[in-house]
């Protein structure tokens, strides 16, 4: 296959381009920052410069020759205020999606958040409200696609070693998960078309990754 991943220099984009790479997928990795080009290099990840938030869906769709899916792992990022977390966050999402329309691509996995699937609760800090705003309408701007989407709602996130065992559901409950084990849970749900339409919580647990993706799909 070939994958664009947007955002590909973050924490859980870098082990996943490593990943594809090793398996001998072609990954394309946008990135905002050509300081980040060589280090995808060193992963094996032909880098994409290119800015979500000012780009044209037409644009980049023209950069998208021969990608089979796309995954979307783009976000505002710490410190980064309320307006951010929708142009990057809800904004590039629906920009990304956009250009898989018009490239023909159809596999789409986007990775979004625990907490989007209630309302906010009304002690939520302002920004982090925000964030999960605009997580929320990246989901729901996805579900109106005619795409085989796929949208994973990772719990905390760690940097500790992947256990390669996890707990994937609709509905789990709040835990951690590493890094590396989204970026392997991601792996195996490109594979799995039986995955789309689906809204899936991640966290840690006891069930290999393969059998836990496997159970998920339809």
């Amino acid at each position: 296959m070939r994958i664009v991943i947007a955002g590909a220099h973050g924490k859980i984009a870098r082990p996943l381009g490593r990943l594809l790479s090793e398996r001998g997928d072609q990954v394309l990795g946008i990135i905002r920052n050509p300081d980040h080009a060589a280090d995808l290099e060193t992963d094996g990840v032909e880098p994409l410069v290119l800015d979500l938030e000012t780009a044209g869906a037409a644009e980049l769709a023209g950069r998208l020759s021969g990608v089979d899916a796309a995954v979307f792992l783009a976000g505002a990022g710490p410190g980064s205020g309320a307006p951010r977390k929708d142009t990057v966050d809800r904004g590039a999402s629906a920009l990304l999606a956009d250009a898989c329309q018009q490239a023909g691509i159809r596999r789409f996995v986007q990775v979004s958040s625990m907490g989007t699937r209630t309302p906010n609760p009304p002690d939520v800090d302002p920004v982090f409200g925000a964030y999960l705003d605009a997580k929320r309408a990246a989901e729901e701007d996805l579900r109106s696609r005619d795409l085989q989407w796929t949208i994973l709602r990772p719990g905390r996130l760690t940097d500790d070693e992947p256990t390669g065992r996890v707990t994937l559901a609709e509905e789990v409950g709040r835990d951690e998960v590493t890094r590396g084990d989204v970026a392997a849970v991601l792996v195996a749900l490109l594979r799995e078309p039986g995955t789309a339409g689906r809204a899936l919580e991640l966290v840690g647990g006891d069930v290999a990754i393969t059998d836990a993706v496997r159970a998920a799909a339809r």
